[in-house]
């Protein structure tokens, strides 16, 4: 295994994306109904992809704690992010959904945020040392 030491900087920045992983997912889930209704997003995409992002973060927030983590384990985190931005731009572009201002700032704002996220553990992952066996 490919096992790393991460540096403060990148256990922060899965630490940070685990929690607002799951207060993001809280939200989208508990609050599905509201919030398709204000921001004009079909509830049922907001179900899903609030329950998807629960195990996420918990799985984030785990990493996050670890003595040693394997860089294939990071370039994932990395790539699933990646992935959550392009489907979220794709989303709106390809016009599977019509939401409102309000749905459009909502999205492109989470999706900003969810880059930033990557391109912190990116940066981590650069600076984090091997781990010594």
């Amino acid at each position: 295994m490919n096992a790393l030491q991460p540096t403060p900087m990148l256990r922060n920045a899965l630490l940070l994306d685990g929690l607002l992983s799951g207060v993001t997912g809280l939200l989208l889930v508990l609050a599905a109904g509201w919030l398709g209704a204000f921001l004009e997003l079909p509830r049922l995409l907001l179900l899903v992809a609030g329950s998807a992002l629960l195990p996420f973060a918990a799985l984030l927030v785990w990493l996050s704690n670890r003595a040693e983590i394997s860089r294939q384990v990071i370039w994932a985190v990395i790539a699933v992010n990646l992935i959550w931005v392009l489907d979220s731009l794709l989303l709106l572009v390809i016009g599977w959904v019509s939401p409102n201002l309000f749905g459009y700032c909502f999205v492109i704002t989470q999706a900003l945020a969810v880059g930033l996220l990557a391109g912190l553990q990116w940066l981590g992952l650069k600076h984090s040392s091997a781990a010594v066996i």
